[in-house]
């Protein structure tokens, strides 16, 4: 299948959050508290005129997509992008295409692409500032050998997705990183 035919295959923004079970709370919750920033407004407005499409290829669970799917929303809103979602586990074909650094299957991946289905770009799983948070954050965990690594992972994923959902500061790296991949 070429790209614009998985954007025929995938479900709109509204139908996708409402199916979410597990991150649907924390993702409502980014969406309500972020905004494009007013400065940006006219840059975001001119691709308007492009009528872009966007897949966003995705799961429930993931923190990443948690955090960076309603930023990313939000872009697309002001930007008049068109976005469907695709679960990951049941569209591996087109995951294995979008593989970070050409062997994990790591999301959310965002393709954006035009109309004919040329693609643009594509982005994910997280900004810079976060693939250092999450390193640092891995590296303080003990080694999985040891009696309390399991439950020390479980303490650092609950940290993780607490500063995802409520660090205005990761927001805005999502957001930078997201806004300087559109302007490329």
């Amino acid at each position: 299948m070429n790209l614009h035919e998985w954007f025929q295959k995938g479900i709109t923004p509204d139908p996708y959050i409402e199916s979410m079970e597990q991150n649907q709370k924390n993702l409502i919750k980014i969406y309500d508290q972020f905004t494009v920033p007013e400065e940006d407004m006219p840059f975001f407005n001119k691709l308007k005129a492009k009528q872009l499409l966007s897949i966003v290829i995705t799961e429930d669970w993931c923190g990443d997509a948690m955090l960076n799917v309603p930023i990313f929303l939000r872009i697309a809103e002001v930007a008049g992008i068109e976005t469907r979602f695709l679960k990951r586990d049941e569209n591996l074909e087109l995951m294995d295409q979008y593989l970070t650094n050409g062997k994990s299957r790591s999301i959310p991946k965002i393709i954006v692409i035009e109309e004919n289905g040329r693609e643009l770009f594509n982005w994910g799983p997280r900004a810079p500032e976060l693939q250092a948070f999450i390193d640092n954050s891995i590296a303080a965990l003990p080694p999985k050998e040891a009696d309390d690594f399991k439950e020390k992972q479980q303490e650092m994923l609950k940290f993780v997705t607490k500063a995802y959902r409520d660090n205005k500061e990761f927001h805005s790296f999502v957001y930078q990183d997201l806004k300087k991949t559109f302007a490329k």
